[in-house]
């Protein structure tokens, strides 16, 4: 009953959640809980345990101890840095790829052709991944995690190599999918803003051996989000700047 009551309005709760590699301490007791259809942002220093976080959660790897409530039986997605795309299959048919075990082929088709017009990529797909560029690579990569039909959508900082024109561009894009089919997010990522933008709520993850250092909660709603809006400037200082002590422990 216990279980049931903390999972009532989240997708998942992290109990005292602990990784080692040897003697090194990496994750040291991680507890956190995200709620259904919400977008959650992980920041923290460089080699904290923010990747290998997301592979607990994803089941490549196995935590030391603690517990994982709320993920069994439970479809996952992914969105990585690189769009890890298969270069001998055509855009349609790197995101049909994820489907055609999960649909028929009408269907399969039908939600290609859906989350080729959400991203703005319908005159591309019929195109190859080595005719397109790095953002129009991104994107495909984007539409296909987004096409999947998980209840859970891991990101590690799939935006990090990308212009902030573009980076803004996609995260456009990357809303307007969600939006129209919410699922729960969990987003790692180096940059302050882009976590403003997306998330509603961000965790600060300390310098190893890694804890939750705090909790922000976005207020701003986001379809009224701006860069340049003072309560977000002032957050993201303050996130900033609570950023930057953790690196310097890390160091």
């Amino acid at each position: 009953m216990k279980n049931g009551t903390e999972l009532a309005q989240n997708e998942f709760v992290l109990k005292e959640i602990t990784k080692s590699y040897g003697n090194l301490r990496v994750l040291d007791g991680i507890s956190l809980a995200v709620e259904k259809n919400r977008i959650a942002a992980i920041l923290g220093p460089s080699g904290c345990g923010k990747t290998t976080l997301l592979s607990i959660l994803a089941g490549a790897l196995l935590p030391d101890s603690g517990e994982i409530l709320g993920l069994d039986g439970k479809a996952v997605s992914f969105l990585f840095q690189e769009p890890r795309l298969l270069d001998w299959l055509t855009v349609a048919g790197n995101i049909a790829f994820v489907l055609k075990d999960r649909f028929p082929p009408a269907e399969v088709e039908a939600r290609v052709a859906t989350v080729l017009r959400q991203v703005e990529l319908t005159a591309y797909r019929n195109s190859y991944p080595r005719r397109l560029s790095g953002g129009q690579r991104q994107r495909v990569a984007m539409a296909r995690a987004l096409a999947y039909p998980s209840q859970l959508l891991l990101m590690d900082e799939p935006y990090k190599s990308l212009d902030l024109g573009l980076k803004l561009e996609l995260i456009r894009q990357f809303l307007q999918v969600w939006e129209a089919e919410p699922r729960t997010v969990l987003y790692v990522t180096h940059d302050v803003k882009e976590a403003l933008l997306l998330a509603d709520e961000i965790y600060l993850l300390s310098a190893k051996p890694t804890v939750i250092r705090r909790r922000y909660a976005v207020p701003i709603p986001r379809s009224q989000r701006r860069l340049d809006d003072y309560t977000l400037l002032s957050l993201e200082r303050e996130i900033t700047s609570d950023l930057l002590q953790e690196e310097k422990r890390q160091i």
